[in-house]
C-alpha cells in the first residue's frame, strides 16, 4: 500500500475541537476516504489499537493527554510502533515545528487548517517522509 495513494487511506484524527474534526470529515467524505475522529487522546489511543489506520492526524493540546503522551504510546506499543502520526496543531511559533518533529512525529501541520489544500499537504508530508512510503 502507497500511502501517497489517497485512495488507501484510511484515516484517524484525535483533536478535542469538534469544528476541526468536522471541516476534515467533510474534506475526507469529499474525496471519499474513510475517516474516524475521537475528542480525546485515550479514545483516540482505543480507536487506532482496534483499527489500525493507515495514519494519524493528532492534535497537541488536548485536556484528558497530550498530543506527545499519545505520540509516546503509540511508539511504545509494537503493534503500532510504525504507524504513520502527523501533529496537527496550533502550536505555530517559531521552533515548534523542529520540537515536534524531534519528539518523533513524522510530519507537521499548522492549524488553522486549509480545507482546500489538507490532502495535498499530506500528500507531500507522506512523500517527502524519510520512511520512503
Amino acid at each position: 500500500m502507497k500511502l501517497s495513494d489517497i485512495s488507501t487511506w484510511n484515516v484517524m484524527m484525535i483533536d478535542d475541537e469538534p469544528h476541526n474534526s468536522g471541516v476534515l470529515q467533510f474534506v475526507f467524505n469529499y474525496h471519499k476516504i474513510p475517516f474516524r475522529s475521537a475528542d480525546s487522546g485515550l479514545k483516540g489511543l482505543e480507536l487506532i489499537r482496534v483499527e489500525r489506520p493507515s495514519f494519524v492526524l493528532l492534535d497537541i493540546s488536548m485536556p484528558d493527554v497530550s498530543g506527545y503522551d499519545v505520540l509516546r504510546e503509540i511508539r511504545a506499543d509494537q503493534n503500532l510502533c510504525d504507524l504513520f502520526v502527523i501533529a496537527l496543531t496550533a502550536h505555530a511559533m517559531r521552533g515548534d515545528k523542529e520540537r515536534i518533529l524531534a519528539a518523533g512525529f513524522d510530519g507537521y501541520i499548522p492549524k488553522p487548517v486549509s480545507p482546500i489544500n489538507i490532502v495535498n499537504e499530506i500528500v507531500e508530508i507522506l512523500n517527502n517522509h524519510h520512511k520512503g512510503i
